[in-house]
């Protein structure tokens, strides 16, 4: 795996903030220098994520504390530091992590010097935190996702204490810069540019565990994307819960107020950055102003997530998302009139409270006008502190099984459609990796996201290439380099 360090150096840092956990680092450090020397070995730290792309950009700044510190990355949890960056939103990611978290209680046992950590978005619920704190005691350490900025503060306390360290926070407005980040991949990275989410839609537990929409300042933004383009970075993609209403936190006299689209313009002019991507606009927001910027501009990728959740009216209104059916297509419509060779994707939940037979009609409605080229489809799972979890019309599993099994095969029917427009095609991919099942073929993505496998040389991996389409697979190409 390569992993690059970003903005390690003190020279490089502006915030107060961010150069004081510089110099809990250094205090970590010495505690995990003298534990090497007890163990006779490097110590050894295992991130583990769950979740969405925020969650796993968070984690590349959680590695970067424990490998500045002095750990040796491993991807075992039989190690000395294991940390588990939490997802809650839905319920079968919290139960991964209790089941995780028992097996770890046994590495424990045979390892008294190994520290477990746990933090994120599960970590903002008061009924996941007394749990662990009631049956698995041998935790050591629990925050959320408004501090995870002091994670070398509680890095270095943990190391220390013999205790159970949390420091959960019910909300924030603080943004810390420049904090170290190694990335998974030397070619491409993510960049938040905002956090939080105001939307409230019913079923979701965002806005309650990562709190209230805080955009960074579009310097900050530009200056990061500028230090990843001189690393060596060729894609970014710009990362917020709701990228579209980035901005509208600012104050109408704040001189750097911008829209998201103006935003994307100026990441556009960074040389050395070839391709932009963004995940995740909301249909609500989704301004001209945007379909004109991606349009005139090819660096950004031919590729919009777009989720739609439900096609039913009803179901979308009681899910408080604010568009009907006629809206979302209306939407699509003019973003493939605008972009005809855009793809989009979606998020569908099944099974959402009072959802009927006849509304998962209406959703297979939307799946054939909308022709996506891929859906990820989800069971409602009900979250404790949402809107949602009290409705008294929960749908049957039964029902729920059958109108999901019933979508998964259109979604699955015209996403091949869609995949196979390109046969044939010569498109230009970033080679990311040698493909995991055969070690002569490359693996790269496409601009709209698909992925496409081919034979190739390893030393190209973070190259751009131009690669004519032979085979299609559903969801994936087998191609040959032009």
């Amino acid at each position: 795996m390569s992993i690059n360090v970003l903005n390690s150096s003190k020279n490089d840092v502006t915030d107060a903030e961010s150069l004081r956990q510089l110099e809990f680092i250094e205090l970590a450090k010495q505690k995990v220098s003298a534990l090497e020397k007890e163990l006779g070995r490097k110590p050894k730290a295992c991130v583990v994520t769950f979740g969405c792309q925020m969650n796993a950009r968070d984690s590349e700044k959680l590695l970067a504390i424990l490998k500045l510190a002095g750990y040796e990355e491993t991807d075992s949890e039989d190690s000395d530091f294991v940390i588990y960056n939490t997802c809650t939103v839905r319920d079968n990611a919290d139960q991964r992590v209790f089941g995780r978290l028992g097996q770890c209680s046994n590495h424990k046992k045979s390892n008294p010097h190994m520290k477990i950590a746990i933090c994120g978005c599960m970590m903002q619920e008061q009924e996941a935190v007394e749990k662990i704190q009631k049956s698995y005691r041998f935790v050591d350490l629990i925050f959320g996702t408004h501090n995870i900025y002091k994670f070398a503060e509680l890095l270095n306390t943990c190391l220390e204490s013999d205790r159970m360290i949390i420091d959960i926070w019910k909300e924030t407005d603080k943004i810390v810069e420049d904090l170290p980040v190694f990335r998974k991949y030397p070619f491409k990275s993510g960049v938040n540019i905002m956090f939080g989410c105001n939307n409230f839609c019913t079923y979701c537990i965002v806005p309650y565990v990562r709190g209230r929409e805080r955009s960074r300042a579009p310097k900050d933004i530009i200056r990061e994307c500028e230090k990843l383009a001189a690393d060596g970075v060729k894609e970014v993609m710009l990362l917020g819960q709701n990228v579209n209403s980035y901005g509208l936190d600012f104050k109408d006299d704040d001189p750097g107020k911008i829209s998201f689209a103006h935003l994307l313009e100026l990441v556009c002019e960074i040389e050395g950055i070839e391709r932009v991507r963004f995940m995740t606009p909301h249909p609500k927001d989704f301004s001209d102003e945007l379909l004109d910027v991606i349009a005139k501009n090819r660096k950004i990728a031919r590729h919009i997530h777009l989720p739609l959740q439900s096609g039913n009216t009803e179901i979308l209104r009681r899910m408080n998302r604010k568009y009907t059916k006629d809206d979302y297509l209306s939407l699509v419509q003019k973003i493939r009139t605008k972009l005809p060779d855009v793809a989009i994707t979606t998020d569908i939940i099944v099974g959402f409270p009072g959802e009927t037979k006849e509304a998962v009609d209406d959703t297979i409605d939307v799946v054939k006008k909308a022709h996506f080229n891929n859906a990820f489809t989800f069971i409602y799972s009900k979250r404790t502190g949402t809107p949602a979890a009290s409705f008294e019309d929960q749908v049957p599993e039964e029902l729920v099984k059958e109108n999901f099994d019933r979508l998964l095969k259109v979604v699955q029917e015209e996403a091949k459609e869609q995949t196979l427009k390109y046969d044939g095609q010569i498109q230009r991919v970033l080679i990311e990796s040698v493909n995991d099942h055969d070690e002569s073929l490359l693996t790269g993505r496409m601009s709209n996201n698909t992925l496409v496998h081919f034979p190739g040389n390893k030393e190209m991996i973070g190259e751009f290439a131009d690669v004519k389409l032979l085979e299609c697979h559903g969801f994936y190409y087998v191609g040959e380099l032009i």
